[in-house]
């Protein structure tokens, strides 16, 4: 069975592209028109140095400042929390196509994104998924997947993930590594990434010499914070900095659930009690789908087993902070949700998932473009 994929579905893949983007981009203009702009994060004056539409600008709110700043200047105070992969793919990207930052970080994010579907599609097929529609569904539908256009790391880290598969898949053991060596410098979870290096002979992992790149990524990093701010941990004790009450002490998940309950039980109902609300339902949506879909995957098939492992390692690896902060966007990387989602038996019920998503996404995007913390 061929793994390449056919120039009809190539141009399937373009015209999802593009449709995606354009519809993103309409809601993004239409924003301004639909609520009130709140804007209530530091630095977003900084966005005016970009001679861009302000619809585009917004596609740097919250973090996508930080990412541009890191890329045009190198690290600032507390921006630790933030690896340099991405900020370093944007430094690149902008080097070839002119001096503005903003369009060159939604150019790594939007083309990231681009391959992203592509790698997926190879992916699905090397598996001989029979659902692959209804991942692809779910997968673009997805409340959070705006984030993939913003300036985010989200699709940059994705792409690479991805890549480490597909090379292991095709058996190309220096490609996946390296991929995982860009993973680790990307974020944190990209660590976790060494789980598709290790190789199975009888069921029993194999250790080799690519399972330590992707530490060695880590250790790069963590040697350039201990000699520039003498704490190769900086990236994880700079957190508590970016506020949704982060703790750089280990939280365990029955202690966050606690706390959101009393944040429901006794916080008045606003922006920031709704946003809890949010965040406490994707993740319990999330980790339900990949528990279920890990009893479904022990033992059957290894790869869509370590995803599964990696699902849950980025789901719950946040949660240690001790907040459910960033989950919904943080979920779209538990691509094993997807396996699950589009393996559902009911067709009339994906349909109306799909819908429900759908609809989501874009209340989401709008919110985000005006200056509304989603995630």
């Amino acid at each position: 069975m061929s793994k390449e994929i056919s120039l009809d579905s190539m141009r399937n893949i373009l015209i999802i592209y593009i449709i995606r983007l354009c519809t993103i981009l309409l809601f993004a203009y239409l924003a301004a028109y639909l609520i009130p702009y709140k804007g209530f994060f530091p630095y977003k004056e900084m966005l005016d140095v970009y001679n861009v539409p302000k619809f585009i600008k917004a596609f740097a709110n919250f973090d996508g400042l930080h990412y541009l700043g890191i890329a045009q200047s190198g690290y600032y105070q507390y921006q630790q929390a933030f690896f340099p992969g991405y900020p370093i793919a944007i430094k690149i990207v902008t080097a070839m196509l002119g001096k503005n930052y903003l369009i060159g970080g939604f150019l790594v994010s939007n083309l990231s994104y681009l391959g992203v579907l592509v790698l997926l599609s190879k992916i699905l097929k090397s598996l001989r998924y029979k659902d692959s529609t209804w991942f692809m569904i779910f997968f673009v539908f997805f409340p959070t997947s705006f984030y993939f256009s913003a300036i985010y790391t989200e699709s940059f880290f994705l792409l690479l993930l991805l890549a480490v598969i597909y090379f292991q898949i095709e058996k190309k053991p220096l490609l996946s590594a390296f991929c995982a060596f860009g993973c680790s410098l990307t974020r944190f979870i990209g660590l976790a990434s060494l789980l598709f290096l290790i190789r199975f002979k009888k069921h029993r992992p194999i250790l080799t010499f690519w399972v330590l790149w992707p530490i060695i990524g880590l250790l790069l990093y963590m040697l350039y914070l201990n000699i520039t701010v003498h704490d190769p941990l900086y990236f994880l004790n700079s957190q508590p900095f970016f506020g949704a009450n982060r703790s750089t002490k280990l939280i365990l998940l029955p202690q966050v659930y606690f706390r959101y309950l009393k944040i429901f039980y006794t916080a008045k109902i606003d922006i920031a009690y709704l946003t809890a609300v949010l965040e406490f339902l994707f993740f319990n949506f999330t980790f339900v789908i990949l528990l279920l879909d890990l009893r479904k995957r022990f033992k059957t098939h290894a790869t869509l087993y370590m995803i599964n492992l990696f699902s849950l390692f980025n789901l719950i690896l946040p949660t240690l902070t001790g907040t459910f902060s960033s989950i919904p966007r943080y979920s779209l990387m538990s691509i094993s949700m997807f396996f699950f989602l589009g393996e559902l038996k009911s067709t009339r019920f994906k349909i109306f998932l799909s819908i429900c998503f759908l609809c989501l996404q874009l209340m989401m995007l709008v919110l985000f473009i005006q200056g509304y913390f989603i995630s």
